[in-house]
């Protein structure tokens, strides 16, 4: 069911090492034309409304060769050597957000190949997600020859006092010195060159590079959404504004995509608070990462703070405890907690983004630039467990239902997180104990005026009461649940007034 508001679930792959997983499980290379259509029908079994292929595009062979004599490189060694124990240098791709072009990666497949798995995926009613890198490429991208002014650059004396903020590139005999891209908040991304949003030309043609992308995608996740926000660019790079083609923009860039390109699903990774300002610019969802850092870093006072904004922001929320950036779930939160924070962020609003091995419990963060990982054994308890979760999300009432929060009463100031999905004489009640404290809690759907009994059922539990009880609707539910304990309930309405 492909959904471009409200609840919907995508699953991010991490395509290159997912690829070499498939070709050593079936014995023979595959690309992305050959997957096995069972692969495919396993992800559609598990509920999944999109994929996310990441990494798909051509991976620059020059932004490597910089990563690999840079200094960030040392710091990347143990990861690489936690990831795929003796490695060697072959065995890095490259950064698939430094891209020499919007071609299909080689070792990946064709335009043939994504076109055929994008069918094979609306064939069983899901959607492709592709990445859509627009503050930055690679700095063998063929612009930086045929049209260096769609990049910001400096001088060499800028080169000189900051060498790490530039790439020197020779062009017809003149040494030109291009800005790397870079989030203002840390060091310039090395392997990669900042375009320039300020030249209208430069904008018209990424904007022609998406809708190419459109032809094999459903959808495009946009890297470091809110770095090309009109202000936000300014502000990052108004000191070189003399030195190159720098005409303010009125109209954002994003606004250009939504209206050229209205039936593309645009997914937004953004921070700094730009989330409401991008979805008014058209974008159907954006990350959730305030979510992410308070069910990780925070108390469930303010979790549940964070869920009292309007459900139609909340709607247009990616909700996520793992991606590529993050360090894994496994690692980050003991297995109880993780239950708690998974059973939260996979049923309330908005799309629910799954990573590449978090079912199945991986611990080992995968560098980007590896090709290839190390298999991990399979967490058994944690893979039924997410199954019995996607089981769930995957009924109707949570595509076309209304959510709410419960009221809850209790005595600790810690209290139960709860809440509702409805839809006419059915619900799901939904109750999270996120933090470490047992107790007694008293919980009441909020239902319709012409409603006045109703019959709880557990669907799912764990650290708290089985249930099955008939209420009248002004009756509290009771519970006891332990640390971290969660459970659902199925709601049914069983007489009216």
């Amino acid at each position: 069911m492909r959904v471009t508001r409200g609840h919907g679930e995508v699953y991010e792959i991490n395509t290159l090492v997912w690829l070499d997983e498939l070709s050593r499980k079936y014995g023979r290379e595959i690309t992305l034309g050959s997957v096995p259509d069972i692969e495919i029908d396993y992800l559609k079994g598990l509920g999944f409304d999109y994929i996310w292929l990441m990494g798909v595009w051509k991976r620059s062979a020059f932004g490597r060769d910089i990563f690999v004599r840079s200094p960030e490189f040392q710091a990347f060694l143990p990861a690489f050597d936690n990831a795929f124990p003796g490695w060697r240098l072959d065995d890095l791709a490259g950064s698939p957000y430094s891209i020499a072009a919007y071609e299909i990666e080689p070792s990946i497949g064709t335009w043939d190949d994504i076109s055929r798995f994008k069918k094979s995926l609306n064939d069983r009613d899901m959607g492709l997600i592709l990445d859509f890198v627009p503050n930055h490429t690679a700095p063998d991208h063929p612009w930086v020859a045929t049209n260096p002014d769609f990049y910001l650059q400096g001088s060499e004396d800028d080169f000189i006092e900051n060498p790490l903020h530039f790439t020197p590139i020779e062009i017809d005999g003149k040494t030109l010195f291009f800005a790397r891209g870079r989030d203002p908040n840390f060091p310039p991304w090395s392997d990669t060159l900042q375009l320039n949003h300020f030249n209208p030309e430069m904008r018209k043609a990424m904007l022609d590079e998406l809708k190419k992308i459109s032809t094999v995608a459903d959808g495009v996740r946009c890297d470091m959404a809110m770095l090309v926000l009109n202000d936000i660019f300014h502000d990052t790079w108004a000191h070189l504004k003399d030195k190159n083609v720098y005409v303010f923009q009125e109209e954002e860039f994003w606004q250009m995509v939504h209206y050229s390109l209205p039936e593309l699903l645009l997914v937004a990774e953004a921070y700094w608070d730009t989330e409401w300002t991008l979805q008014q610019l058209g974008f159907h969802y954006v990350y959730d990462k305030r979510l992410y850092d308070r069910l990780r870093y925070s108390t469930l006072s303010e979790v549940l703070l964070h869920l009292t904004a309007d459900v139609d922001f909340q709607d247009r929320l990616v909700r996520f405890i793992e991606n590529h950036d993050e360090d894994r779930s496994a690692v980050v939160f003991e297995k109880d907690r993780l239950k708690a924070a998974a059973v939260l962020f996979s049923t309330l609003p908005g799309m629910k983004l799954y990573h590449h091995g978090q079912l199945e419990g991986r611990r080992i963060k995968t560098p980007l630039q590896l090709r290839r990982v190390m298999d991990e054994i399979v967490d058994a308890e944690l893979k039924e467990f997410y199954e019995g979760i996607l089981s769930i999300t995957r009924q109707d009432i949570f595509y076309d239902g209304h959510w709410r929060l419960a009221e809850v009463e209790c005595s600790d100031n810690e209290c139960v997180i709860a809440y509702q999905w409805q839809k006419q004489t059915e619900f799901v009640l939904i109750a999270v104990n996120y933090s470490s404290t047992e107790g007694q809690v008293f919980v009441t759907p909020h239902l319709p005026e012409e409603l006045n009994r109703y019959v709880l059922t557990n669907q799912f539990y764990e650290n708290a009461e089985e249930i099955r009880t008939e209420l009248d609707k002004k009756d509290s539910l009771s519970l006891y649940m332990k640390g971290y304990g969660f459970a659902i309930y199925y709601g049914r309405i069983v007489n009216l007034q």
